[in-house]
């Protein structure tokens, strides 16, 4: 079992909600990639999504797009990513790292590599534990999740508000480690949470498989990750931990980034709390 279907396994048990928070790798630096990657650890983070800087981040909206633009020009790219997941692991062998990005960096990599399965185990060997590409939909990217599988990375897709019933079937076969559902029409960062409208799809994505669902976009503070999390496996926040990697002064990111996750963290915890409680008649 990969470190990610371990630590759902481990939530499961415990009746705990999952906290997937969103990282842009070469924001503001590299070097505080990794110090900010260890403090999301610290700060209950269940698995740490890290962002291949990309040029055209199409489902990113401006937050992230900045973030991918500072990473750029400090010229961090898929290499300099694996450098940061390879310094994690140094001091972090538990906490489960997924790649999200876009299939030019990493199709770039594999004929580099010389194919698939070189450019899988190039990205298992570096820590990293399952990957997210944003514009790889299943039936164009069988190969390619099948190279993840003989390298023991979990392959993970998106689903969103508008997928069909034979797009949810298609993603819940090819997708491990988790699904990633996007709550709303739209660019991250952008409109506003409807929870009643995705309480209504999740069961409608579960009938099709058992692999946890987390949801993201438009989960911005305690209060909209635990009306989420009653709901879904797992909660993904992103574009507010960017905002405040790029409103904290220089040096201060790591404790901006701790003071934005950490209350998240203590929230879904006494939600979770909550729910276990038996209820008195």
């Amino acid at each position: 079992m990969s470190r990610i279907g371990i630590r759902f396994a481990r939530l499961a048990v415990e009746g705990r909600s999952g906290l997937i928070p969103y990282i842009a790798a070469g924001d503001p630096s590299a070097a505080v990639t990794v110090d900010l990657m260890h403090a999301l650890a610290r700060a209950g983070a269940d698995v740490i999504e890290l962002g291949v800087p990309f040029s055209d981040p199409s489902a990113d909206g401006p937050v992230i797009q900045r973030a991918t633009e500072r990473a750029i020009r400090n010229g961090v790219g898929l290499v300099a990513t694996l450098d940061c997941v390879r310094a994690f692991r140094h001091d972090d062998d538990v906490t489960p790292v997924v790649l999200m990005g876009y299939a030019n960096p990493f199709e770039l990599m594999a004929a580099g590599e010389g194919g698939l399965d070189p450019l899988a185990m190039r990205l298992q060997a570096a820590g990293v534990d399952g990957v997210l590409v944003v514009d790889y939909p299943p039936e164009e990217s069988a190969d390619f999740a099948a190279a993840l599988r003989r390298a023991g990375l979990d392959g993970i897709y998106l689903l969103a508000p508008t997928s069909s019933d034979a797009r949810i079937e298609a993603v819940a076969r090819a997708a491990s480690g988790y699904l990633y559902y996007v709550s709303l029409k739209g660019i991250t960062g952008s409109a506003t949470l409807d929870v009643a409208a995705v309480a209504e799809r999740l069961p409608l994505i579960r009938r099709h498989g058992s692999v946890p669902i987390g949801v993201g976009f438009g989960i911005r503070d305690a209060a909209s990750a635990c009306a989420v999390a009653a709901v879904a496996d797992a909660v993904v926040i992103g574009s507010r931990i960017i905002e405040a990697i790029e409103a904290a002064p220089a040096g201060e990111a790591v404790a901006a980034v701790d003071d934005v996750v950490r209350p998240i963290r203590a929230a879904l915890d006494q939600a979770s709390a909550r729910r276990r409680r038996p209820q008195v008649a």
